[in-house]
């Protein structure tokens, strides 16, 4: 019964990942243990920071500054 639980969280949890990174529901057969393992992590990571930043709806945003715009010389070379 209890191993029948936890089987069931693993397999919402994975089809979370599925539903949010495509590179998880592709071809993953296809790939080496140790590249699917980092692609795993890497979207288990990227879904807990994504979880963590919907959460902190209420953190206040810094007003931005827009960068000035370059002033660009043309050069003429009536050479070329």
């Amino acid at each position: 019964m209890k191993q029948e639980g936890c089987r069931k969280d693993i397999e919402r949890a994975f089809e979370v990942l599925q539903s949010r990174f495509a590179i998880v529901a592709g071809l993953t057969r296809f790939l080496h243990k140790h590249v699917l393992h980092d692609i795993m992590t890497a979207c288990i990571i990227m879904h807990i920071m994504i979880i963590e930043d919907d959460c902190d709806v209420d953190v206040a945003i810094d007003d931005h500054m827009e960068a000035p715009t370059p002033e660009v010389k043309m050069v003429v070379d009536k050479n070329t």
